[in-house]
C-alpha cells in the first residue's frame, strides 16, 4: 500500500513538474534546433570549416551561456513574487499591486543587465578570436572561425534580451509562446543560412560567416516576436517594462548578486567543455571535427535536462515561499526520475544507431570524413554513460537555485570540473595517450564528481531551512 501511495505521489508530483517543463524543455529543444543547423550546413562546407564553425560556437556559446546566467534568477524571483502574493491574499502587508511592482522591476533590471552583458560579450567575443592561433589552433582554421565570431558577436545583445523576457514568463508561468516563436526561428534560421552561405535571393555570397550573420538575424526576430507576444497577453503586458535605463540600482544589485555566481556555474562548465574543445583540436582537425560533432549530440539532449532544472527550480521557488518544504524535497526525486528515463531511451540509441546519429555531420562515403566519423563512433560509447551525469548536476544547479542558493554551484563546480575533471581529461588524453576519448572519459569523471555534490548539498541545505521554519508543511517526506 505505501509503495502504491508512492507511485501516485510520484506521478502526480510528475505531471506537475512536466506542465512546466515540457515546454520548456521543448523550447530548449527548438532553440538548439539553429546551432544544430548551423553544424550541418558547416558540415556542408567540408571538414575544415566544420571544425573552424565548431571553435567560434564554443566561444560564442561560452560567452553566451554566461550572459543567460546573469538573467537567470529573474525566473524564480518573479515566481517567488507570485506566490508570495497567493499566500499574503487578503492580508494588508502584501497585495497584488505590490507584487505588481516589484515582477515590473525585476523585468527592467533583468534587461539592463542584459544589456550590458551582451555588448561585453560581443567585444570579449572578437577579441579570443583574434587569439585564436595563439591557443595552437590551426591557422586556417582559426582565420575562418574570427569570421564567424565578427558576425555572431551583433546578435548576443537580442540574445540576452530574449532570455530575460523569457525568465520573465516563465516566472509567470505562462511560457507557451516561446515554443512556437523558437520553432519559428528555426525554419527562418535555416533559410538564412543557406541563402548567406551561398549567395541567393541576390544576398552575398559569405560562405561560413553567412551562417553567423543568419544567427545574429533570427536572435533579433526571435526578440521581437517574443516582446510582441507578451504584449499581447492581458496579465504580461502590465509587467512588461523595457525601459531598462530606468532600472532600480538595488534590483539590479540584487540580480547581479544571485545571477553572477550563476554565470559563474554556468561559465564554469561551459569552460570545461571549451578548453576540452581546444584540446581536441591539438589532436588535428578530424579529431576536432569529431569532437564538435558529439559535443553538438550532447548539448540537444542537455536541453531536456535545461528543461528539468528550470521547470524544479522555478516549482522549488514557488513552494518554499508557501512553506512546502515536503513538496520542495520530491521535486529533487522527480526531476532525476523524468530525466534518466529519456537519458536511458537515448543513450540506447546512441548504442544501438551510431551511423544514423552522426550521418547529419559526416558522409561515410566521402573519404576526407573518414576519420573523423570513426573518432565520433567511438565517443558515444563514452557518451552514453556521461549524459546521466550531466543531466543530474544540470537538475542540482535549478535545485539549489530554487533556495536562491547560487554559490554553492559555483563552488562544487570549480571542484568537480577544474579540480577533478580537467587533470583527468589530460591525463587521461596525453600521458595516458587516449587522446580524444580520454578527453571525454575526463569529462565524464568530471561531471559524475559535480552531480553527486550538488545534489548532495541541495539535500542538506533544504534539511536545515525546514528545521529553522517550524510552520513549514513537512508531512509526507
Amino acid at each position: 500500500m505505501q509503495q502504491l501511495q508512492q507511485l501516485t505521489t510520484l506521478a502526480r508530483d510528475g505531471r506537475a513538474l512536466a506542465a512546466l517543463a515540457v515546454p520548456l524543455a521543448l523550447t530548449q529543444l527548438a532553440q538548439v534546433a539553429l546551432t544544430t543547423t548551423d553544424t550541418i550546413m558547416m558540415g556542408v562546407l567540408g571538414t575544415e570549416a566544420l571544425a573552424a564553425g565548431g571553435l567560434a560556437l564554443v566561444i560564442f556559446n561560452q560567452l553566451r551561456t554566461m550572459g543567460v546566467g546573469l538573467v537567470t534568477s529573474v525566473g524564480n524571483q518573479v515566481a517567488a513574487a507570485a506566490a508570495r502574493a497567493e499566500r499574503a491574499e487578503g492580508a494588508a502587508e502584501e497585495t497584488a499591486a505590490d507584487a505588481d511592482r516589484e515582477v515590473r522591476g525585476l523585468v527592467r533590471a533583468a534587461m539592463a543587465v542584459a544589456t550590458l552583458a551582451g555588448l561585453a560579450g560581443a567585444v570579449l567575443m572578437v577579441l579570443i578570436g583574434q587569439a585564436a592561433t595563439w591557443l595552437g589552433q590551426d591557422a586556417e582554421v582559426a582565420h575562418r572561425a574570427q569570421g564567424m565570431l565578427a558576425a555572431l558577436a551583433p546578435g548576443l545583445v537580442p540574445c540576452l534580451w530574449f532570455q530575460a523576457i523569457r525568465q520573465f514568463t516563465v516566472g509567470m508561468r505562462r511560457p507557451q509562446a516561446l515554443l512556437r516563436i523558437t520553432i519559428a526561428s528555426v525554419a527562418v534560421n535555416a533559410a538564412l543560412n543557406w541563402a548567406f552561405i551561398h549567395g541567393t535571393w541576390g544576398l552575398p555570397r559569405l560562405d561560413l560567416t553567412g551562417i553567423g550573420v543568419a544567427t545574429s538575424s533570427v536572435y533579433l526576430l526571435s526578440f521581437l516576436a517574443l516582446y510582441a507576444s507578451a504584449r499581447r497577453d492581458d496579465r504580461l503586458a502590465p509587467l512588461l517594462s523595457l525601459d531598462f535605463w530606468r532600472a532600480d540600482a538595488a534590483t539590479v544589485r540584487r540580480l547581479l548578486g544571485l545571477g553572477t555566481p550563476i554565470a559563474a556555474t554556468y561559465g564554469s562548465e561551459a569552460g570545461f567543455f571549451s578548453v576540452t574543445a581546444l584540446l581536441a583540436g591539438s589532436f588535428g582537425p578530424a579529431a576536432l571535427a569529431a569532437h564538435t560533432a558529439v559535443n553538438q549530440l550532447i548539448y540537444i539532449v542537455f536541453q531536456v535536462a535545461v528543461g528539468l532544472s528550470h521547470a524544479a527550480s522555478i516549482n522549488v521557488s514557488r513552494e518554499l515561499a508557501l512553506g512546502e518544504y515536503a513538496a520542495a524535497r520530491r521535486i529533487k526525486n522527480t526531476a532525476l526520475a523524468c530525466g534518466a528515463a529519456v537519458m536511458a531511451v537515448v543513450g540506447t540509441l546512441y548504442l544501438a544507431l551510431p551511423d544514423l546519429v552522426l550521418r547529419p555531420y559526416f558522409d561515410p562515403n566521402a573519404a576526407a570524413d573518414q576519420q573523423g566519423l570513426k573518432i565520433a563512433t567511438g565517443l558515444l560509447v563514452v557518451v552514453a554513460v556521461l549524459q546521466f551525469f550531466d543531466c543530474a548536476q544540470n537538475i542540482g544547479v535549478g535545485l539549489l537555485r530554487g533556495l536562491d542558493d547560487t554559490r554553492s554551484g559555483f563552488r562544487i563546480t570549480l571542484i568537480g570540473y577544474w579540480a577533478v575533471g580537467l587533470p583527468a581529461s589530460w591525463l587521461l588524453a596525453y600521458p595516458l595517450g587516449g587522446e580524444t576519448r580520454g578527453l571525454w572519459f575526463g569529462l565524464l569523471i568530471g561531471l559524475a564528481t559535480t552531480a553527486v555534490l550538488l545534489l548532495r548539498r541541495y539535500g542538506r541545505a533544504l534539511t536545515a531551512r525546514a528545521a529553522a521554519a517550524p510552520d513549514a508543511v513537512t508531512a509526507g517526506t
